[in-house]
Formats: C-alpha cells, structure tokens, sequence
C-alpha cells in the first residue's frame, strides 16, 4: 500500500496524541444552580469548548493535555492557568501539551476576557480540576493493586504505592480512571508545598512565537478561502448612499463587492466589501472603489467640540448640600481640572477574522477575546444553532477589550454567507486605528480641603466624558454627586476611611463616536485625576506625598505595600535635582504603588530615570508572568500618557497609523523594577491594575522637579 504523503504535521498530532482512551474532567460552574460549583467528567474534550473551565485529557501514552479555556493576548493564561492545574495534577509542565477549548456556554457558563478575572475568578476551581484528576488516578491504582488508596501518591505523571515502591503511569490507569466518579471531597495543597505554581516556569508558547509556528487569526488559511477588506465610513455613522465598482471588478483576482455590516453596540455601520483572491488583490481593489456616504442626522464634531461639551458638564454638577457646607468648614482648598484625551486600541495585530458558513453551521477562527458572546450573536443573527456555531481561538497580538467585540466576526460571517465560501476579513492598520470604538476621553473636576491637622477633610471628584457605548443619543441619567458613597476607579479604598466627606458623580456628554472599554477601564482615566489631585493635596499641607497617603491608607495591606515601596525605591533618601512622583492605585483587585524618579539632561529637557513599582495581587502563579504585566501596563500607560492620542476633525478619526500615532520606542523606556508582594489574600488582578498609576506618578514627579502641574494628556515630555 502506498503511503499516505498528504497528512499535515498538526493531523498527525492530533491523531497521535490523542489516541486510545482519554480521561477528560472539566470545572462546571452550572447556569442554573446559582453559585454553586462543582466537578463533573465530559466525554469529548477535543471538540467540546470552554473558555470558563480548565479540561484535562490524558490518552493511553500517558500524554496530559491541558485545555486552556481563555483567550491569550499576551498576559499570559495560555501559562498560568495550565500551571494552576498541573500543580494539583502531579505532572511536570514541560511535558503536558497545551490546546485551546472551544466555547459552548450551555454547559459551561460565561467566558468572557475582561476585568482580569482570567486567574482570580477561576483559580480555585481549577486547583479543583487537578485534584480530582489525581484522585481518581490514584483510586484506580489502588483498585488495580488492591491496597488501600491512603497508600498511593501522585507523582510526575505516576501512581507510586509508596510501601513498595511499585508504579503505574497516567497512561496504564486511565482507562479504569475513567469509569470512576470524581470525589466528592478533596484536599488541596497548601501553598508551601507547592511545586510548580509560584516558580517563573518558563512560558510554553513563546518558543512558537519566536519561531512563527504560533498561529495567529492573519495566519488561518481555508481551502478555497477568499480575502476581504471594507470600505467603512470614516464618520462611523454613514450609510452607503452609492458605490461604483467598475474599476475594483476590471482587477484580476476580485471577485465580489458587496455591502455589509456590523453592529456596533445595537447600531449598525455600513460598509463595502471588495472580496478575492488574495489579501492584496482586494486591497487594490478597494482603492479604485467609489462610495458615496449618507452623513446625515448626526454631529460631525472636532476634538475641540468634544472637549468643550466636556468642560460644559463639568460647571453644572447636581448638588451635593452636605458636601458644599464640609468644603467650606476646611482650613484650606484647592480646585482643579484634569483631562485626558480619546485613545486608539492599536493592538499589534489588526482585526481579522475568517469565517465559513454553512446551511445550517458556522464556524470562525480568529483573535477572539470573547467567545461566547460572539456565538451567541451570530447565532442569533444568522438564525443557527447555537450549539451548530463553533469559535476556534487563535492568539491574539494584543487585545485590551476590543477584541472582545462581536462587530469583525459578524463581518467576517455574513460575507461568508453571501459568497457561499469561506472569507477571511483583514482590517488594515488605517481601519483599525480609524474605525472605532475608542476609548472615551475624560475631563475631571476635582476640588477638595485639608483640616488643621493637614489630613484630608473633603475631597470630591465630578468626571464628565461618553458613557461606553454606540455613542449617546438619549443622554444617560447622570450619575448622582452624592456624599460619603459610590468611589472613584482607582483609588485607594482606604481613602473612603479616612476622609470625613467625599463626594463622587458622572455626567455623560453626547457624542456620535462609539466608545467602549480599554485596558484598565474607567480607572485609567479616573487614577490620573484622582491620585494627581490627591498629591495636590499633600502639597497643600506641606507634607511627603508617600507619609500623607500612609496616613489616609489605614489597612495592613496598603501599609505594607507603602512600606515596600519606599523602601525598594529609596524614597526617604532622594536627592535635591531629581523630581519624585508616587501614586497609589487600587483596580481590579489588584493593589499597585508606583514611583517614578525623574531628572534634567544636559540640554535641560527632562527624562525618565525609573520606576519602581509594587504589586499586591494576592496569590500567584508565575512570578515572570506578573513582572512582564506590570511591565507591559507601564509602558503602554507611558505611552498614553506622552506619545499619543486620537483626535477628530468634522466627525472623522484623524490618527491612522503609527507615523501620527506613535507608540514609545524603546529608548525612551525607562528602567522599571516591579516587586510582588507576598500575603495571604485571595488572587487578584495583574493584567490591568498596573496601567493607571504610572500617569499620575509621572506627572506628580514632574511637579516635584520643575514646580508644574500636568493636567492634560498628553504631554510633551521635552516641552515641559
């Protein structure tokens, strides 16, 4: 018989890999029984989807798969969440093949990538998950030696009856692991013994990324696959009103133009795709294309428009009486604005996706951040199953929240539908950076007095900006400016226990530019407000900007984290010409300290010399893991903060690429040295809290060097 030659590398695999039975166990948080959670084994791994539970499959060889059950966009849970497992699971990592799960919320419940909820939502079911694997490993060991299961222990991928000294492998047990129940209780480990959570193991996917056998959404190929790129309206808005396609139809290779939409938020953007052959065939075809745009019924407005509906808002807050009267008791007060502009996404990798559709099936592959809720809208927008709408997750070249969105997939979909074959949408940089949604800008009203003692004695904060969403045409109810409840995002709750009067509101202005989160969202607008003011304050009474936090932050925590801070950066020992900032950030359970250290060059312009930065995340995986987040949040913080923004001109995104908006290069990356610190608090966040302190520090550096305030974002770092 003639061999066969046509089976791919990644087929045979699979087919190898995953032969002979397989024990497979899945953590199901069920829909309908509130909080209840639970383990349960499922059949079927390879093809089942889960982005809310860990999967753990282990085939006649002995070979442990890992189903990783969210998305990887750099932060790491393509690590972290395997390691969780294998901790419990008793296998060496290095040996455990890593896959991701497919989605299917029925069985499985929400999956969405946000909040940095990927590791301090889930981690204890997931510990859950590699225990029970273990247990029922070593009952069927027990079982096939007849000898009391106490006897047995798991280890590196073996069942050792430790009396004796004999061992099975995970591979000669799984069948008869298979047919047992898992337990119903379970001890797990206590964290001094572990193994291999909290070690820097190394990252098991960057060996793919450096040598590009990684696939990423840009990097699926189909057979019979075509290529698309959409003509969309640069005022978000317009409806197609004509196109002429005569020209994009003479260039070999096109072979269909047709119009398409997406939802943005409930709202529906047109556009006109050109569709071929190959990705550069449709992109030539889409320049010779002519669409004539309906602009009508909404506001075509400049960033200055925008910026001063803001500032508007802002001198018309609703009354807070009790507030008013603690402002006027103060010994002395202060007022001011901060302001912080609309911000592009600008992942690395653009938006893409490639879709195939069928009579009665869809399926998509692509850098999905959400992949529930893009089944659940194209199932319900092409009238499928659900269960018949399968999304396959590939690495995501950065996401930040809008890789979360449902609006490419469903482009990618109906065009699919259209032609009849499978379309891969590929949205260029200028799309991507010009197409929205953006982060929303935001301007801050901050006003706020010490007492006799110099401690706070009221402090409120009044933010005006676009609500997340298609963009406001009914105005939402402003958020009360009520005293003594609600919070700012970012801020020390610890404030709120030593500030006798605060007061906090939100007044949303209308704007047709679609908004929606990014990462760190609301907090890395409100921290920069907030903790700049907070420093204004501590100048105020004349103290150190890092004692006057330490007395208004009263909890073990904050204190300890303060007391790391200082100490790592050597702040009670600066020096008289270099300018030191602080500021102290509390979001998505995660507790940051940052502070930055800056000084004159030569030519007198200011530079960065450092940060120092210290995280309280509670309990942790992987050490690297959380020193690149931190990392990661400081630089792309940095560069909100002095290299780029988005603007408008006359309703249209004016930033299209990185030549108008510049991403910090990497010289002008300072030196950063992160700290975690070490408790008992339950896992926090780290892919986020980092992000919103870095602006605030740097500018309250700056004050402390040259005397003046940065209020705006951005800054020109040689201009000041």
């Amino acid at each position: 018989m003639k061999p066969r030659t046509d089976i791919s590398r990644r087929t045979f695999l699979r087919q190898a890999g995953l032969s002979g039975a397989a024990l497979t166990l899945g953590c199901y948080w069920p829909t309908t029984a509130g909080n209840a959670r639970e383990v349960v084994r499922l059949e079927g791994a390879a093809s089942a989807s889960t982005q809310l539970m860990a999967w753990i499959s282990i085939d006649g060889a002995g070979k442990v798969t890992i189903f990783c059950h969210r998305s990887e966009m750099g932060q790491g849970t393509w690590q972290a969440i395997p390691q969780i497992v294998a901790e419990e699971l008793e296998v060496n990592l290095d040996e455990v093949t890593i896959q991701y799960a497919q989605a299917n919320p029925q069985q499985y419940g929400p999956q969405p990538q946000e909040g940095s909820f990927s590791i301090r939502g889930w981690y204890e079911q997931l510990l859950r998950v590699g225990a029970s694997a273990r247990e029922m490993l070593v009952e069927a060991a027990s079982k096939q030696w007849k000898v009391p299961a106490s006897e047995c222990q798991a280890k590196g991928g073996t069942v050792v009856h430790r009396p004796t000294g004999r061992k099975l492998s995970y591979g000669a047990l799984v069948q008869d692991a298979a047919q047992l129940s898992p337990p119903e209780r379970l001890t797990l480990k206590n964290r001094k013994d572990y193994t291999v959570i909290g070690k820097s193991l190394r990252r098991k996917d960057i060996p793919a990324k450096v040598n590009g056998s990684a696939i990423f959404g840009l990097d699926k190929k189909l057979p019979g696959m075509l290529y698309a790129v959409v003509e969309r309206s640069p005022r978000f808005r317009g409806k197609v009103k004509s196109f002429d396609d005569t020209a994009t139809r003479a260039i070999p290779g096109v072979k269909h133009v047709v119009t398409v939409q997406r939802a943005v938020f409930g709202l529906l953007y047109e556009g006109v795709a050109v569709i071929a052959d190959s990705l550069w065939t449709a992109m030539q075809g889409r320049k010779q294309l002519k669409v004539e745009w309906n602009d009508e019924g909404f506001d075509h407005l400049d960033s200055e428009q925008i910026t001063a509906r803001m500032r508007d808002e802002l001198t018309r807050p609703l009354p807070s009486e009790a507030f008013e009267t603690a402002l006027k008791g103060a010994a002395a007060s202060i007022e001011a604005i901060y302001e912080t502009p609309y911000q592009s996404h600008s992942c690395m990798e653009p938006l893409n996706c490639t879709a195939d559709v069928k009579a009665n099936s869809v399926e998509i592959w692509g850098p999905i951040q959400e992949a529930n809720w893009i089944q659940a809208d194209l199932s319900d927008r092409l009238n499928i199953p659900k269960e018949n709408v399968k999304v396959n997750m590939t690495f995501l070249g950065g996401g930040f929240g809008r890789k979360a969105f449902p609006d490419y997939p469903m482009e990618a979909a109906l065009l699919s539908h259209a032609v009849k074959a499978p379309v891969q949408v590929v949205w260029t940089r200028e799309d991507d950076m010009t197409g929205g949604p953006f982060r929303a800008g935001a301007m801050h009203r901050c006003r706020g007095g010490i007492d006799a003692q110099k401690n706070i004695f009221a402090l409120q904060v009044v933010s005006s900006s676009q609500y997340i969403g298609q963009g406001e045409d009914n105005i939402a109810t402003p958020q009360p400016v009520s005293t003594n409840s609600g919070g700012l995002a970012g801020l020390s709750t610890d404030y709120y226990k030593t500030i006798p009067h605060y007061s906090f509101g939100g007044i949303p202005i209308k704007s047709p530019i679609p908004t929606m989160w990014w990462r760190a969202p609301i907090a890395n607008v409100d921290a920069f407000a907030g903790e700049s003011f907070i420093d204004e304050l501590a100048h105020l009474a004349a103290q150190d900007p890092l004692a006057f936090r330490q007395k208004h932050c009263v909890s073990p925590r904050y204190r300890a984290l303060m007391e790391k801070l200082a100490a790592i950066s050597q702040w009670n020992m600066r020096h008289k010409n270099e300018g030191w900032g602080v500021a102290i950030t509390d979001a998505f359970a995660g507790i940051v300290g940052q502070v930055v250290r800056v000084s004159r060059r030569p030519d007198n312009k200011v530079k960065i010399d450092k940060v120092y930065a210290v995280i309280d995340c509670g309990w942790y995986v992987n050490p690297d893991i959380i020193r690149a987040q931190v990392e990661g949040s400081i630089i792309m913080g940095l560069g909100a903060a002095i290299t780029h923004a988005t603007h408008f001109k006359e309703g249209k995104a004016v930033e299209r690429n990185f030549n108008t908006y510049p991403m910090p290069r990497i010289g002008e990356i300072p030196a950063i040295e992160v700290h975690i610190m070490e408790n008992d608090e339950k896992a926090g966040g780290v892919g986020e809290p980092a992000l919103p302190a870095l602006a605030p520090a740097l500018c309250n550096a700056i004050f402390d060097l040259t005397g003046k305030r940065i209020r705006t974002l951005p800054f020109k770092l040689d201009e000041v």
